[in-house]
């Protein structure tokens, strides 16, 4: 991060001689009242080193949660080639509506978690959901009827929907934000390991068929489940609140974190207490509107692909348990290529070309699985369809946060952003239907729609980011940024004249 920024530099540097000089601050509202003293200057040895215990406190415990979070949600469509659609009698189209109930409350109760998560507080919060989703996974295996199914999966979504959005806001408050999209592939790089799991997971699971009385579709969830429970217990113990507040760093390492943060994307600093207008900023941006779409074209194909590839690959003439083990290879490739992605989108401080290139590569997938060819040809194309959703997903996330400014009009933005975007796992779930096997021609037809909807957003988002910072930087030179007073400056946010938009 040295020699990253000099205008951040000097930002807090100012910022330090107000506080030394009893000048008129702001209190930092990162959880907690500020007492911290000025930040100490580090060299650049000393930044990684302190970041690097950042990380270690944070990401393996999120990482996890969110492994455990991915494969919960996804399991079933292991279990279905396992007895589940069977024993339960899932005719027609009961199963595509069975995950549809998934998405519906996923997507509603996304906004109002991210809303109240510095109230609960991320250490209580986030293991508190793990905890309970780990119980209604465990019940899942109970099941034996198709209702009492598809009421479990509502309360899954229910409870699941405070984690994805509460995580990427919480990175937010701790990672400047040319380093978070390296954190958020981090931590989202657990959801396409948990596709790899998932099918060695089902595979092994297999042969406890008949074990207890349970055909091994319910073990799978009752596993799953009692696992997911002690992630969340141990998480109770390890995860921390804000940087204002760990106490596993030192109170200048806290004063680093928070001023760097603080005055990283704004040269007078960030907007920290809510008001409403940041509510009505944030649903009237047109950039949450345009990365909405964004994000809603890349999970419609994440989830199309992640539900239904047991059973795609199903089709390619494999039995069950091997079907699911030919799940893990796409995944495997898919994670090793969203840490590439991620790692160079901060070096280049760039997000859409990486985000344009995960598209190009679901174009291809979707393209040879819809086509004629043979099996495996097929079976190839399913790896650019996994690593293509994958991949792309923590760009998107990182392209919004980076772009809004002030902690609430993010936090809601955000939350909008992927909560709206979710309804695409909706609209997946019933896209592969089952009178439209082997070829698939709806759902494969669907997904290279939204391929297209993605491809156009994105060009469309970094070509109006672009022109706005044209426009800013000649405001610059114009001088309007001296018009204004650094309280006027903060409450304009990412629409500040000296702010601009990452591409």
């Amino acid at each position: 991060m040295s020699g990253e920024n000099t205008e951040t530099k000097a930002s807090l540097e100012k910022a330090v001689d107000s506080q030394s000089t009893g000048g008129s601050s702001d209190r930092f509202d990162f959880g907690g009242e500020s007492t911290l003293p000025p930040p100490p200057t580090l060299t650049a040895a000393e930044e990684r080193k302190l970041w690097r215990k950042v990380d270690l406190r944070l990401m393996a415990i999120l990482s996890l949660l969110y492994l455990f979070s991915f494969l919960d949600r996804g399991n079933i469509g292991n279990a279905r080639l396992q007895g589940l659609e069977t024993q339960l009698n899932l005719t027609g189209n009961k199963f595509n509506i069975a995950l549809t109930m998934y998405f519906i409350p996923y997507c509603i109760f996304e906004c109002p978690a991210n809303m109240v998560l510095k109230r609960f507080r991320p250490s209580k919060w986030l293991p508190g959901l793990t905890v309970v989703w780990g119980i209604i996974m465990t019940l899942m295996g109970l099941v034996k009827t198709y209702p009492q199914l598809v009421g479990t999966r509502i309360c899954l979504g229910v409870v699941e929907a405070g984690l994805f959005p509460g995580v990427v806001y919480y990175l937010t408050l701790w990672y400047p934000r040319h380093m978070l999209q390296w954190r958020i592939g981090l931590f989202f790089g657990a959801a396409s390991l948990a596709g790899a799991f998932s099918g060695l997971l089902a595979y092994g699971i297999s042969f406890m068929n008949g074990t207890g009385g349970l055909q091994s579709w319910s073990w799978i969830f009752i596993l799953e489940g009692l696992a997911t429970i002690v992630v969340g217990i141990a998480a109770f113990f390890i995860l921390v609140d804000f940087p204002v507040t760990a106490t596993f760093l030192t109170p200048e390492e806290r004063s680093f974190i928070v001023f760097t943060k603080k005055y990283d994307n704004s040269s007078v600093g960030e907007e920290e207490h809510f008001e409403v207008r940041h509510l009505v900023e944030a649903l009237t941006d047109w950039q949450v509107w345009v990365h909405m779409l964004v994000y809603m074209s890349i999970i419609t194909n994440l989830y199309g692909i992640t539900l239904f590839l047991p059973t795609i690959i199903s089709t390619f003439g494999h039995s069950p348990s091997v079907s699911n083990a030919l799940t893990v290879p796409p995944y495997v490739v898919a994670t090793i290529v969203l840490f590439i992605f991620a790692y160079w989108s901060d070096r280049t401080k760039l997000r859409f070309p990486f985000i344009l290139a995960g598209f190009t590569c679901n174009l291809i997938g979707f393209a040879i699985n819809i086509s004629t060819a043979p099996s495996g040809v097929k079976y190839f194309g399913t790896f650019f369809c996994v690593t293509g959703a994958y991949a792309a997903v923590p760009g998107i996330v990182a392209w919004l946060g980076n772009n809004l400014s002030g902690q609430y009009k993010r936090g809601v933005g955000m939350a909008f952003q992927i909560g709206i975007g979710h309804f695409g796992g909706a609209f997946a779930s019933n896209f592969y239907r089952t009178q439209d096997k082997p070829r698939y021609l709806v759902g494969h037809g669907c997904e290279l729609m939204f391929v297209a909807i993605g491809i156009i957003s994105t060009v469309v988002a970094a070509l109006v980011s672009h022109r706005v910072n044209r426009r800013r930087e000649a405001a610059l030179e114009r001088g309007e940024k001296n018009l204004r007073t650094p309280k006027e400056l903060r409450a304009m946010g990412d629409r500040a004249p000296d702010f601009r938009y990452t591409l």
